[in-house]
């Protein structure tokens, strides 16, 4: 399908709402968008919004079938869905629900033979101080009886618009469908109906009885768009740099000594940044009790020094082969048998050196 040259421009303001790097946030806008021109995500508005924010359609996809308001099959002019969960199943919910399924022959989500309704049954529509709700195109119908539902749907079938318990009029999920892409609804009067619910007026009427106010708030104070809310946020700015007394000349100061700034007579040392790369190693080797404080006054931190010649490093291992000879049994260098094989020999002989065991007393192992 080729989306309508309106569509394209709206598609481009959406996209314009977000930074240059950010643009794939403008996804859900999209998705309403492409829905309110065909009724419902197809594989072609998939593929559309993908193209205009440079995705593939696997990543837009996945966005369209996680949300339940994005329809991946066409849907009717009106969407009716009807809240069976818990709170509003109690109620009546779900005989609702049913006396809607039976007279008009359709089950979830299914549409009827004219196009014209959707049915639903919602898990929560989020009004359970209202139920049992029903939402036509996501505006309220509360404390529905099966007859009254009724009533409001074959009325929608003949064309009317009945007025819901709260909002706005009542509009085609397409018109409804461009409001959620971020549009106003441009129709004389589309929101000039409906007012709010009993239980939502009863915690305004309890705040005026007990006194319960917002400090300084005006309710009638008009609503600024962004431009002019920066625009007076600047000005107290500039108003309030402008009230400042003009800073006193700076005048000089000795530096503190070291005992007037923090009271201790202790020489300055290197802040930890400075160790050598010596003393970071050590630190992370398991550091005992005993482990001097590399910053403690009077440590000496060692330093990177020139790197040894090969001849002296060549002497250097030389020496320390020379002070380890190797193990003839495969023990580390350094380990003499002798004094282990002579304790063997005397647990086993049950004699030890004050019973006169011949072995030498050197450790050497070896008798005499």
């Amino acid at each position: 399908m080729s989306f309508s040259e309106t569509t394209r421009a709206r598609a481009r303001e959406i996209i314009a709402r977000y930074p240059a790097d950010r643009s794939r946030s403008a996804l859900l806008p999209l998705l309403h968008l492409v829905q309110s021109e065909e009724g419902y995500v197809s594989p072609a508005g998939v593929e559309f919004c993908a193209e205009v924010l440079g995705l593939n359609k696997a990543q837009v996809g996945a966005v369209a079938t996680f949300y339940t308001m994005y329809k991946r099959k066409p849907t009717g002019d009106y969407l009716v869905s009807v809240c069976t969960n818990t709170m509003c199943d109690v109620l009546g919910g779900q005989k609702v629900y049913d006396t809607l399924a039976e007279h008009f022959g359709v089950g979830h989500e299914e549409t009827t033979a004219d196009g014209k309704i959707t049915l639903e049954h919602a898990e929560c529509l989020a009004a359970c101080d209202y139920g049992p709700v029903m939402t036509v195109n996501y505006d309220f119908f509360d404390n529905v009886e099966p007859q009254g539902a009724l009533d409001v749907v074959e009325e929608l079938r003949a064309g009317g618009r009945p007025m819901p318990t709260r909002g706005a009029r009542l509009c085609t999920l397409k018109e409804m469908a461009v409001q959620l892409a971020g549009f106003a609804d441009e129709r004389d009067g589309a929101v000039a109906d409906g007012g709010p619910g009993e239980p939502s007026l009863r915690g305004l009427r309890l705040a005026e009885q007990h006194g319960v106010s917002v400090p300084g708030f005006d309710p009638k104070t008009p609503i600024r768009s962004k431009a002019e809310a920066d625009r007076a946020a600047a000005a107290e700015k500039a108003k309030a740099e402008a009230a400042k007394p003009a800073p006193e000349p700076a005048k000089a100061v000795e530096p503190a000594k070291p005992e007037a700034a923090t009271g201790s007579t202790a020489p300055d040392v290197k802040a930890p940044d400075a160790k050598s790369p010596q003393v970071r190693t050590a630190e992370t080797r398991q550091p005992d009790a005993s482990t001097p404080v590399p910053d403690a006054p009077g440590t000496k931190m060692p330093v990177d020094g020139p790197a040894p010649a090969p001849r002296d490093a060549r002497a250097a291992e030389a020496a320390g082969a020379a002070a380890n000879p190797p193990a003839g049994d495969g023990k580390p260098a350094g380990d003499a048998a002798g004094a282990q094989e002579r304790n063997l020999k005397e647990a086993e002989s049950g004699t030890g050196a004050d019973g006169g065991d011949p072995a030498d007393a050197s450790g050497t192992g070896v008798r005499k």
